[in-house]
């Protein structure tokens, strides 16, 4: 029988998870299928059941549902706790075990595909949200010279570091962890920021400095589908500048390989995807 998988959220119509998942069952010979399911917006543990019993293997969380879908598992990833959220449900013999392929996905878009080492490197994330949490303790993990965690208030970056601080994983591990505000970056200088923050949404521009960008820094936007003030701000200081539709693909390719074993060729689908958004 075909293994059936979704993605769920409200709305999500826009979604190209199904493209991404089809493509990558395509050319690793996977017998399954993968649809966007709409949930209302109060019947998401209702929807989980109804696929559980209908024999779903597993499906992929978006907004707003990634705050109930950690609270519906009965077992979590180390990632899954570390960010608070859930993006991607294993069914298993009725147990649901949560995972969160966010960070996994932003880390292997930089290295493999960007080519940014992140070991020794001084990094600048912007934003202490759920997008910050869900990518830091794969930054983290890395073993980068320093992470600065920078924010309009940094009440948010002081409860992040905290949740870092007791994660088992890092157990005995230096964290290298600081808290910045906006504009106490004057001084310091990245080799990667990466702007977590929801700004581009609304085009806005962050108070930060262009004094931050080094010489041959990467500005990574977590965004993908327009070109945020942020991204306009690094390209006029003449860095690599890159989008987040990396990660999208790259953190699909991670529930991918923890549904069936299997890791995916992910450029092309990169690719595939940037022309359909170009469209």
């Amino acid at each position: 029988m075909t293994d059936q998988y979704a993605v769920i959220g409200n709305p999500i119509a826009h979604s190209k998870s199904p493209l991404i998942h089809l493509e990558f069952a395509k050319q690793t010979y996977q017998d399954l299928s993968y649809e966007s399911i709409l949930s209302p917006l109060d019947g998401f543990n209702l929807k989980v059941s109804e696929l559980i019993n209908q024999g779903y293997k597993g499906v992929n969380v978006t907004v707003p549902f990634k705050l109930e879908a950690f609270a519906r598992c009965n077992k979590l990833s180390e990632f899954a706790k570390a960010s608070g959220a859930v993006n991607t449900l294993i069914f298993n013999e009725q147990q649901v075990i949560g995972d969160n392929t966010d960070g996994t996905g932003l880390v292997n878009d930089l290295q493999s595909n960007l080519n940014t080492k992140l070991n020794g490197k001084r990094i600048l994330l912007l934003g202490a949200g759920g997008a910050a949490r869900g990518a830091l303790l794969s930054l983290i993990l890395e073993n980068p010279a320093e992470i600065v965690i920078s924010n309009r208030t940094l009440t948010k970056v002081h409860e992040l570091i905290e949740v870092m601080s007791k994660s088992d994983v890092l157990e005995n591990k230096p964290l290298r962890l600081r808290a910045a505000n906006y504009e106490t970056l004057t001084d310091q200088v990245f080799d990667v920021v990466i702007n977590a923050t929801s700004a581009g949404l609304t085009d806005t521009a962050l108070p930060i400095p262009n004094t931050i960008f080094s010489v041959n820094c990467l500005a990574y936007d977590m965004m993908y589908g327009r070109e945020t003030p942020f991204m306009q701000q690094a390209r006029k200081c003449g860095v690599n500048v890159s989008d987040g539709l990396g990660m999208l693909v790259e953190q699909a390719a991670e529930a991918f390989y923890i549904w069936r074993g299997i890791r995916p060729e992910t450029r092309s689908v990169i690719q595939q995807v940037r022309n359909l958004i170009k469209l």
